[in-house]
């Protein structure tokens, strides 16, 4: 979901200075995105089969491509890439993530080759796939996990210099691409949130359907079918959230999030949690709560729902991990705890300290408002694409 909604805002926004096409995979049943009212942004998609393909998982094992780029490497998405190049000329393609690698050798061989290939790279995947490892408990996925990640590092490593400019969430994550030597710049375009979206009116607060002291809900938004969400919630939920709904009978977990697994709805037989599974709008969600859990053990990038949630002004409590690259000041527009103990104490503190919760809601909005608005991102990024193509346009073929 934090993917998606990054890949849409900033598509918005560029097209407000260029043409763009935006063009990603569908699964079955998925409708066709409404083009919408803006000539210059068009939605297009791909087919994609649910399923992982065996055949991938068994060269991504034996050959020399890593399996999540060979997953994302489908005929129906080749065909359709060779179809616009032909038929259209395009300045830039912006690939989302290393996963759409394998598209590369197609872009510069077609019949209208673009002037530049951008990678915007929402984490360090490889960095992610080994932190996974390291929480796996199964001896033999733990191991597989492992070579995995070693492969995709050394896939990562080829990559950067196939590209003519990457783009990161986080500094951290730039100098991590710098580190492996590539010869393209590497720039940082941090994820963000629309503020307007969660307000009443533009830069004002969000609009409540409950008073601050009658909120007792504590919600988690995220992806469910996602590995580190996974991991992170059920920790939470086992540990730290029965303690808390012990001090606190009437307040409610809920767990907000598309295609959640046996594992994550079974924790519903847990006094005090529900799962919702996809909701058509989590504001309603955000405006009954009076705090945000982000346990996160592993992972990597930013988190958009840290972002959401200070943007919906509800205090957050994020594990370290969980706010890695964020520009948060802990105990002034966030609050960090490591273990369960540490996360019940915090959560609990905000349910009873109003002005605490209410001085880190303020906090957090002000944080999002001067830093990680969609608009001020998404323009940087239109001023950098056009510098690239201008350098291109003048550099000696």
């Amino acid at each position: 979901m934090g993917a998606e909604l990054r890949n849409f805002h900033l598509a918005a926004q560029l097209a407000k200075r260029m043409m763009v096409t935006h063009i990603g995979f569908s699964l079955p049943g998925d409708e066709q995105r409404a083009e919408g009212d803006d000539p210059r942004l068009r939605f297009l998609r791909a087919p994609r089969a649910q399923r992982y393909r065996r055949l991938d998982l068994l060269r991504g094992a034996l050959g020399p491509v890593p399996f999540p780029v060979l997953n994302y490497t489908r005929p129906a998405m080749k065909q359709a890439l060779e179809r616009l190049l032909a038929e259209n000329r395009f300045d830039i393609v912006l690939l989302e993530q290393v996963h759409m690698g394998g598209y590369v050798p197609l872009l510069r061989r077609a019949a209208h080759p673009p002037a530049a290939v951008v990678c915007d790279w929402h984490n360090i995947e490889s960095e992610a796939l080994d932190r996974c490892a390291n929480s796996e408990s199964n001896p033999a996925r733990r191991f597989y996990m492992r070579q995995a990640a070693a492969k995709l590092a050394r896939f990562e490593r080829r990559f950067v210099d196939q590209c003519d400019m990457h783009v990161t969430v986080s500094e951290r994550d730039r100098r991590t691409l710098e580190s492996y030597g590539g010869r393209p710049p590497a720039i940082v375009i941090e994820n963000g949130v629309s503020l307007e979206d969660f307000s009443g009116g533009k830069g004002g607060p969000p609009a409540p359907v409950s008073t601050a002291s009658a909120r007792f809900r504590l919600i988690f938004v995220g992806t469910m079918d996602y590995y580190a969400n996974v991991d992170g919630v059920k920790w939470f939920a086992q540990g730290a959230w029965r303690e808390i709904h012990r001090l606190i009978p009437q307040s409610v977990f809920t767990i907000v999030g598309r295609n959640p697994g046996a594992a994550i709805r079974e924790l519903t037989g847990i006094p005090g949690i529900e799962v919702t599974g996809t909701v058509p709008d989590v504001r309603p969600y955000y405006s009954e709560a009076f705090a945000a859990v982000v346990p996160l053990r592993v992972g990597g990038g930013t988190r958009i729902k840290i972002l959401e949630s200070m943007a919906a002004g509800v205090p957050v409590v994020s594990t370290g991990q969980g706010a890695e690259g964020l520009a948060v000041t802990p105990g002034a527009n966030c609050i960090l705890a490591e273990s369960f103990e540490d996360m019940r104490d915090a959560i609990v503190a905000l349910s009873r300290d109003a002005g605490k919760a209410a001085g880190l809601a303020r906090a957090g909005r002000d944080l999002v408002r001067q830093r990680y608005d969609w608009a001020s991102l998404g323009e940087a990024l239109a001023e950098r694409l056009v510098s690239l193509i201008e350098g291109a346009r003048s550099a000696p073929q």
